[in-house]
């Protein structure tokens, strides 16, 4: 998963987005990281030699651990993604506090690139239904072009201010308050694969989930693809998870 996609530039040099992306840039984790960190409590020092037996003879043991939620034993691990997102995203994402840290690209101490979010052709609109109790369906042709034309616009107004004010000698903290939240951002976050399964569980839909969810898309859209990186390396846990409804232990 590449961090630069194939950008669209308008000739006022801003650049509209729809996707987000996603890099593990670094990880240790692994299946017999589940299994070493469980049987110390039978095998004391003697549970290390489980990091040089193959995990695939223990996944009942995996399973067994998920099913009863006994949780610890998944959170000697670490996953570190760089993410690339609108800072909606991001504001949404960071009430994920447990076994989670984050370090963010700061507009106090850097111009902020023009990149901004623009629904895509395949994004619902249309909200219907009572609060706590609603779907979102397609919008029509018009209503995409509203969202793209006004955005686009919105965005223009917004970062030619922001620049304006840069002109002026105003220090980067102050000019960004110009800036609205479909501006991309970008930020490190790291994680274990417990605090992964629990924002899986929260911020993605999926049919074997025993706990609907109803997240944002495009939250969901960055879930989708740590979930995806996540399956490759601890492919037994990944299992057990989906196997045991999503539900994190």
């Amino acid at each position: 998963m590449g961090r630069t996609p194939t950008p669209v530039t308008t000739p006022e040099s801003l650049t509209f987005r729809s996707d987000v992306t996603v890099e593990l840039v670094k990880s240790s984790a692994s299946d017999a990281d589940v299994l070493f960190a469980a049987r110390v409590s039978t095998a004391g020092e003697q549970s290390l030699d489980e990091l040089k037996k193959d995990p695939e003879r223990s996944k009942g043991l995996i399973n067994y651990l998920m099913r009863d939620r006994h949780g610890s034993p998944f959170e000697h691990n670490s996953m570190t993604f760089f993410i690339s997102a609108p800072i909606f995203v991001f504001r949404e994402f960071m009430r994920h506090r447990v076994g989670w840290s984050y370090n963010e690209e700061s507009g106090r101490y850097r111009e902020l690139e023009p990149v901004f979010y623009v629904p895509g052709a395949d994004r619902k609109l249309v909200q219907q239904g009572r609060p706590g109790k609603y779907v979102f369906v397609e919008g029509t042709p018009a209503q995409h072009e509203a969202v793209s034309s006004t955005l686009q616009e919105s965005y223009e107004q917004a970062y030619a201010a922001y620049q304006k004010m840069l002109a002026e000698g105003v220090a980067r903290e102050v000019a960004r308050a110009a800036l609205p939240v479909g501006l991309y951002s970008s930020m490190y976050a790291t994680c274990n694969a417990r605090s992964l399964m629990h924002f899986l569980g929260l911020r993605t839909q999926h049919e074997l989930a025993k706990v609907p969810s109803f997240p944002q898309r495009e939250i969901e859209m960055v879930g989708e693809k740590m979930e995806a990186e996540w399956a490759k390396l601890m492919p037994l846990t990944y299992a057990a998870f989906n196997a045991n409804g999503r539900v994190a232990p």
